[in-house]
């Protein structure tokens, strides 16, 4: 989008929707944030929130909004599992029953929205790495279904209301995003691995260790969604959006202890259930439909998210 638009973002408070609301504001449009605080934080908004184009409007995604929107963001779902597996049956109708109420706000005032997807469609994958055209090995059943099949469902919902009400949709598969604002208890292994560095408490580690991940940072990401965003309108995705450089849980949790300066010991847990063995994207499409890929380092991410949590735990939790 590069004239100024009025823009909803819901879940703006989160990690995603607060770094995505500052770089719009900043882009010159006009942001309206939704957020119901469940898992989003004011302290996310604080660096825009008197921004002369920003607005504040406390509503759960379940409920239906009317609101006067050019484009729109659903970014509303909780997305780490000791968020989404608390109350299960609320991250289903958040991703739903949001996904259709957002729908029908963008086919009401003929907007253009995107959908945060997930990798975890994919599920615990049998290829790798991951390419768009692949449809999962997913566990409908499984303590991380809520959020899984939910996502998938969603998918479903945009391209039906694409299909059949000729809604302009952009879809993106997000993989594993870090970076400041990440919520200190999450429970994803980023803000995990740091904050017990910081604290100098053992690092937990699930498994051996040997199970893979793609860490991507939060400004690379948003720098894709908005690639996706100006796409026309032949290009509905999905598409996926991660850093494809992998590395173990035991190669994060080292570069955490060298980075921290952290004398932390590891100990070692049993893996969670249905917990993906690998994860990494196939970012081709991303490459040749958009022209993204990311370019911050993981060092160079790492050091900007300590330096963050580094100030927080001061601040708040350490004295």
């Amino acid at each position: 989008m590069t004239s100024p638009k009025r823009v909803l973002v819901t879940g703006g408070a989160g990690l995603l929707g607060s770094h995505l609301c500052e770089r719009l504001l900043k882009n010159g449009h006009a942001v309206i944030c939704l957020d119901n605080f469940l898992t989003g934080r004011e302290e996310n908004l604080l660096p825009f929130a008197d921004h002369a184009q920003f607005q504040l409007i406390r509503h759960d995604v379940c409920d239906p909004i009317d609101i006067e929107v050019d484009a729109i963001y659903n970014l509303a779902c909780p997305a780490s599992p000791i968020h989404y597996q608390s109350d299960p049956v609320r991250t289903t109708k958040t991703s739903i029953q949001g996904a259709i109420h957002m729908l029908n706000l963008a086919a009401k005032r003929g907007a253009k929205i995107f959908q945060a997807s997930t990798s975890e469609v994919y599920g615990d994958p049998l290829i790798h790495p991951q390419q768009e055209s692949y449809w999962g090995n997913v566990n409908p059943i499984g303590v991380r279904s809520c959020y899984d099949e939910s996502k998938r469902c969603a998918e479903t919902l945009f391209f039906d209301y694409h299909r059949q009400y000729k809604t302009e949709i952009k879809i993106a598969r997000i993989f594993n995003t870090y970076g400041p604002r990440m919520h200190p208890n999450d429970g994803r292994v980023v803000s995990n691995f740091i904050v017990q560095a910081l604290r100098g408490e053992p690092i937990t580690i699930y498994g051996d260790g040997k199970q893979t991940r793609s860490f991507c940072f939060v400004d690379d990401l948003i720098e894709g969604i908005l690639f996706l965003m100006e796409t026309g309108p032949e290009f509905t995705g999905p598409v996926n959006l991660g850093n494809p450089t992998e590395f173990s849980m035991l190669d994060l949790a080292h570069q955490v202890l060298r980075l921290t300066a952290s004398s932390s010991p590891l100990v070692f847990k049993p893996l969670p259930h249905d917990d993906p063995k690998q994860r990494r994207p196939d970012i081709t499409l991303a490459k040749t439909a958009l022209g993204w890929e990311p370019k911050i380092t993981l060092e160079e991410g790492l050091l900007k998210t300590i330096a963050y949590f580094y100030a927080l735990e001061d601040h708040k939790i350490l004295g």
